[in-house]
């Protein structure tokens, strides 16, 4: 049975990183957390700790958010506890480092992954909280990426994911209105577990020095963002807000 009246926020891919961060601030902000992995369990129980210290509920699920079975169900579980279903934060997502001028490395799997997880993921999500989002007239914020502006980025296909979520973004937003908004924070680079695989200290500063404000994002930042779109406007959707330190001005 639904436990309470509290606004819920599901987090994608909320385990590490700006999932995390945002988790728990929206905890701080008085909501009931939904904090989802696909592997990465012990950080997941991570968040969900630092979640309840914010006196939130958390629940827990594991999904693999290209999956459209498992959102479904996700969902229905959410459903099921909660009752009610706020804002849904899709951040779960996923890359390969290649070279874009290694076309051939670039295989039709590494394609399939990317696009399974960036793009079909959000949609899944969206498409199977459609229901409890309009009786809340909720809200979708999606994480995606500057590669999806500029077609720079850790793959060619990872650019071309997140300009697809971009267009879809738009595309929902439409769709949804007027009960549902749907807006994109589209970050640079951000300092997390997933940029210190290919990024030292120095590379990060040599990276970020011709930025305006000459640093990468930390997840906090992106998620100052994710508030905002969520709770901080009202007539905004259909919006894809560039967060990179001036970097694409």
């Amino acid at each position: 049975m639904p436990t309470g009246s509290r606004p819920v926020v599901l987090v994608t891919g909320s385990a590490t990183g700006i999932g995390r961060a945002t988790a728990v601030r929206f905890a701080k902000l008085g909501y009931d957390v939904v904090v989802n992995y696909a592997r990465s369990e012990a950080d997941a129980h991570e968040t969900v700790g630092l979640v309840k210290e914010q006196g939130a509920e958390a629940l827990l699920i594991q999904c693999d958010v290209g999956q459209d079975a498992a959102v479904r169900q996700m969902m229905a579980q959410i459903e099921s506890h909660f009752g009610r279903l706020d804002v849904l934060v899709n951040n779960a997502g996923m890359t390969f480092f290649v070279e874009h001028k290694n076309l051939e490395e670039l295989t039709e799997d590494k394609w399939d992954e990317i696009l399974q997880t960036n793009l079909m993921g959000p949609f899944f999500c969206v498409r199977a909280a459609v229901g409890m989002l309009k009786k809340s007239r909720g809200s979708v914020v999606t994480v995606s990426s500057v590669a999806g502006v500029s077609g720079e980025g850790s793959s060619i296909a990872y650019a071309a994911s997140k300009g697809a979520v971009n267009t879809m973004t738009k595309s929902l937003a439409r769709a949804l209105g007027p009960e549902i908004r749907v807006n994109a924070v589209c970050p640079g680079p951000v300092d997390t577990r997933w940029l210190r695989k290919v990024m030292n200290d120095q590379q990060i500063k040599e990276r970020t020095a011709s930025f305006p404000l000459q640093r990468a994002a930390m997840p906090d930042d992106i998620a100052d963002t994710i508030i905002y779109l969520a709770t901080g406007t009202t007539l905004s959707t259909g919006q894809c807000l560039v967060v990179d330190g001036g970097r694409t001005m």
